[in-house]
């Protein structure tokens, strides 16, 4: 049709449209914008076996993202909340490990940080405030150990069959994995130790993959700041395919220190076409040099 149009039209008028300068191509939404959440939820959401398909990379500003170092005047090396040394000016951050992008605002709902840390019961609240107060000392997710769950946050990768789903994680701490069965069975396995990670269950729920993970150690947290579990911990997690994003929830259940069961922070994942690398090593160097043991900032 082009071809017909510019044959019959006078010269001048050839020039002018071979001559006009091409539209420009429209900037794409930043990484984890509310523009690119909406573009992708749009899509049609694909399936595999009946069941929604979770297989892809998912991104999620999660991992370790949080993490900014920058090089004091006196030498030092500052992860993240540092101030600088005394009568110097703040150094810029220096930039982020490569292929990290820079962080763009998470799309998920803004909630007040008093709302994000679990409700103990207040015979416990002394020891919370003491694991926080002495966190470079009591924090195993700052010696290289699995963060657990739901700390780690949302998987970075899923691949799914009729039978299992495994979770897939690029973490600070290394790369982590679980693998979730999907198979119909309702108990869990009665020959496992307790771990950091746990053992999962899913199943679904009309379009809702529903992981529940028991049996775990007493060796993490929930989130940053203390806030402690028992061997009791019942973790609840929620993934609901949305196009090409997941809707991601969890809920911590752990009734002997908690009041009530703890909403962690939501997340919104979008896919990504970038793959998995095998993460960088993560050595502890650094606890037996500490000069202030006090509390050291550590948020996933």
């Amino acid at each position: 049709m082009t071809h017909r149009l510019i044959r019959w039209l006078p010269a001048a008028a050839v020039a002018a449209i071979v001559a006009a300068p091409a539209a420009p191509a429209a900037q794409a939404p930043a990484r984890g914008s509310a523009e690119l959440i909406a573009q992708l939820s749009a899509k049609p959401t694909p399936r595999l076996n009946g069941k929604p398909d979770f297989n892809g990379t998912w991104d999620h500003l999660g991992g370790i993202e949080f993490v900014r170092p920058q090089k004091l005047p006196d030498g030092s090396l500052c992860l993240r909340g540092c101030k600088p040394a005394a009568g110097a000016a703040r150094p810029a951050p220096a930039p982020a490990p490569a292929p990290v992008a820079a962080a763009a605002p998470r799309p998920a709902q803004p909630t007040p940080p008093e709302a994000l840390f679990p409700k103990y019961k207040p015979e416990f609240l002394a020891k919370v405030k003491d694991l926080s107060a002495r966190q470079v000392e009591t924090d195993s997710a700052l010696k290289c150990l699995a963060p657990g769950v739901p700390r780690i946050g949302p998987p970075h990768k899923i691949v799914q069959n009729a039978k299992e789903v495994v979770f897939l994680y690029d973490d600070v701490n290394g790369g982590f994995f679980r693998i979730i069965p999907v198979d119909g069975r309702t108990t869990f396995r009665k020959d496992l130790p307790a771990s950091f990670l746990g053992d999962s269950i899913g199943r679904f729920e009309a379009d809702t993959l529903v992981v529940e993970t028991t049996n775990f150690n007493e060796d993490t947290w929930l989130t940053d700041n203390g806030a402690f579990h028992t061997t009791g911990l019942k973790v609840v997690e929620r993934l609901r395919r949305v196009g090409d994003t997941i809707e991601y929830t969890v809920t911590a259940h752990d009734p002997d220190v908690l009041v009530e069961p703890w909403n962690a922070k939501p997340y919104t994942m979008w896919i990504t076409a970038m793959e998995l690398e095998e993460p960088a090593r993560c050595e502890d160097r650094d606890l037996d040099h500490v000069i202030d043991g006090t509390h050291h900032d550590n948020p996933r």
